[in-house]
C-alpha cells in the first residue's frame, strides 16, 4: 500500500536488556490497534543510509557503553549522516536507552549528533538505567505504540 507511513527501529544489543527492549518497542508499534504502518527493524551494524531515507520516523535503542552511546550506533550513524543531510529534515525520532549508570551522555550524545541532521525529537527517551527492571518494559511498548499511531494520524 501506497499511503503507508514508514517506521523505522534501529538499535544496538549486546548483553540482551536493550534487546528486550527494542522487543517491546517493536511490540508496540506493531499493535493490531495500528494500521498502515511498516516497521522496520535494523540492528545498528545493518542499518544503512538508505533506511533513514526510506522512514517517515525513527525510533533508535541503544546501552550506554563507557557513558556514551554504543560504538555500533556511533558507527550506523557515521556511516549515514553525510548521505541524510539535508534530506531528512524535520522527521520525528524517539529514543530508548539501557544505562548501568544514568544514560545522561549516551542520551546527550545521540542528541548532539540527530541535531545535526536537523531531525526533531517527540517523545522523551526512555531509559532504564542501574537494576534492569522488566516492569519498565510496558514504557518501551508505549514509546513504540506512540510513535506508529502518531505516524497514522498524522501528528507527527
Amino acid at each position: 500500500m501506497s499511503d503507508n507511513k514508514h517506521l523505522l527501529i534501529v538499535y544496538h544489543s549486546q548483553s540482551g536488556t536493550t534487546s528486550q527492549m527494542a522487543d517491546a518497542v517493536i511490540r508496540g508499534a506493531q499493535s493490531p490497534d495500528i494500521g498502515n504502518v511498516e516497521v522496520r527493524t535494523r540492528t545498528a551494524l545493518e542499518a544503512t543510509a538508505e533506511d533513514l531515507l526510506w522512514c517517515d520516523a525513527f525510533i533508535l535503542g541503544t546501552p550506554e557503553n563507557f557513558g556514551y552511546m554504543s560504538g555500533a550506533m556511533k558507527y550506523f550513524l557515521d556511516r549515514s549522516f553525510y548521505d541524510c543531510v539535508d534530506k531528512i529534515d524535520g522527521r520525528p525520532y524517539a529514543l530508548f536507552v539501557r544505562a548501568g549508570n544514568d544514560g545522561a551522555g549516551a542520551i546527550t550524545s545521540l542528541q548532539r549528533i540527530l541535531k545535526g541532521l536537523s531531525v526533531r525529537e517527540v517523545q522523551e527517551p526512555v531509559l532504564i538505567a542501574g537494576e534492569f527492571d522488566a516492569a519498565r518494559l510496558i514504557e518501551c511498548e508505549g514509546l513504540g505504540m506512540t510513535m506508529a499511531a502518531g505516524l497514522e494520524a498524522g501528528v507527527f
